[in-house]
């Protein structure tokens, strides 16, 4: 382990943190960059607002992740929270009520589906992302659902 020293830039909050590099937790740095690349293009793409937990679901997992979403911050309506517990074998999305609009329960089964498939390989960064695609591929892009219902309509 390495211990951070003061160093003139250090403020209360951070003086003596301690940072493990030998185990940075469940990701690597580029499992890091993968999943953040992967949340702000679901999130561009779509105009919806990916969020994504990965950690204990205490209780009632459901009512937690219901919970985490709910503070999320934001218009809750437009956004879509993937929590993964890997330690319980739980795997929940919550959507809002617009973004379910967008992304119904079947699209979301089905990205579950395919997540759990690669998280029974042990591809944990891989199945995030590879789920964030197909749930931004099933919500589409809010203009041009726009234009093909416009289009439907005539």
């Amino acid at each position: 382990m390495t211990q951070v020293h003061d160093q003139p830039t250090a403020t209360e909050d951070t003086h003596g943190s301690v940072v493990d590099e030998q185990n940075p937790g469940p990701f690597s740095y580029a499992d890091l960059a993968r999943l953040d690349e992967a949340l702000t293009m679901s999130s561009k793409e779509t105009g919806l607002r990916f969020t994504l937990y990965v950690g204990e679901l205490a209780g009632d997992t459901r009512a937690t992740a219901e919970e985490l979403h709910s503070r999320s911050g934001g218009d809750t309506s437009t956004s879509v929270l993937v929590a993964l517990s890997p330690g319980q074998r739980v795997l929940e999305i919550v959507t809002g009520t617009a973004a379910a609009r967008r992304l119904p329960d079947r699209a979301c089964a089905l990205a579950v589906l395919s997540m759990t498939t690669r998280l029974a390989h042990g591809d944990l960064a891989g199945a995030i992302v590879h789920g964030l695609r197909q749930m931004s591929d099933a919500a589409g892009h809010p203009s041009r659902r726009a234009g093909s219902s416009a289009a439907a309509a005539h």
